[in-house]
């Protein structure tokens, strides 16, 4: 487990930006987007359009695929 943030870039509605996210997180986050089969920048504009703008992008992301998976975790209950 590496818990130093990779930087990435993303484009976003046409514009470009880049995250940093610990590995684990992006390949977490490749996972979702494949499941939804959706591309991963079409998943973080989706993800960038909802949250607030006192939260970064790169915690929107994490939240997110925080909750995914918690969610998943109580369905199987």
């Amino acid at each position: 487990m590496s818990g130093r943030p990779v930087k990435r870039s993303l484009t976003l509605r046409g514009h470009r930006t880049s995250v940093s996210l610990e590995q684990e997180f992006w390949q977490a986050f490749r996972d979702i987007a494949e499941e939804k089969s959706m591309p991963i920048n079409a998943l973080a504009a989706e993800i960038d359009a909802e949250r607030g703008m006192e939260m970064g992008l790169a915690s929107a992301i994490r939240l997110y695929v925080l909750r995914h998976y918690r969610q998943r975790a109580a369905h199987q209950r």
